[in-house]
């Protein structure tokens, strides 16, 4: 049941309007999203299609899914960025967005030492004109996607 204070589940609620990089890719468990106010393109979030608020609440399907995207979105990542590696995070304490999501982030082989590891979190706090555009967001988006349909990695 989406919950209405919710960001997730507002965004849930109007999955067949929402832009490519609200909606990368979704099935019956999972929807995938750009990450916003990053200054890093291909910062993905991955978010349970119901309200969920602690990984142990998480439905064995969901759970047997969540795999399976995890390792799919670090190979699209990687074939449509070039990272060398993707992070795979789990906080959901940022007030509004207690709904469990995993932050799929592609970290660059050029990536500044101050940014590596947890201090990627830093580019989600750059001032503004340092975010990635909407256009840029749906672009990744589109390639992601692109990168999903495609045979399987």
């Amino acid at each position: 049941m989406p919950t209405p204070e919710c960001y997730a589940c507002s965004k849930e609620a109007a999955i067949d309007e929402l832009p490519p990089r609200e909606c990368v890719a979704h099935d019956r468990h999972w929807r995938v999203a750009h990450a916003f106010n990053t200054a890093l393109p291909g910062w993905l979030v991955l978010l349970p299609r119901r309200h969920v608020a602690a990984v142990h609440d998480l439905t064995d399907a969901e759970a047997a899914a969540l795999g399976m995207w995890q390792v799919r979105l670090s190979r699209a990542l990687r074939s449509t960025t070039g990272c060398a590696k993707t992070y795979v995070v789990q906080f959901a304490e940022a007030e509004g967005f207690a709904h469990v999501h995993f932050h799929i982030v592609p970290r660059m082989a050029d990536l500044q030492p101050e940014h590596r590891g947890p201090g990627v979190f830093g580019l989600l706090r750059r001032p503004e004109q340092e975010h990635v555009s909407a256009d840029q967001a749906d672009q990744v988006a589109q390639s992601v996607r692109a990168q999903l349909q495609g045979p399987r990695m």
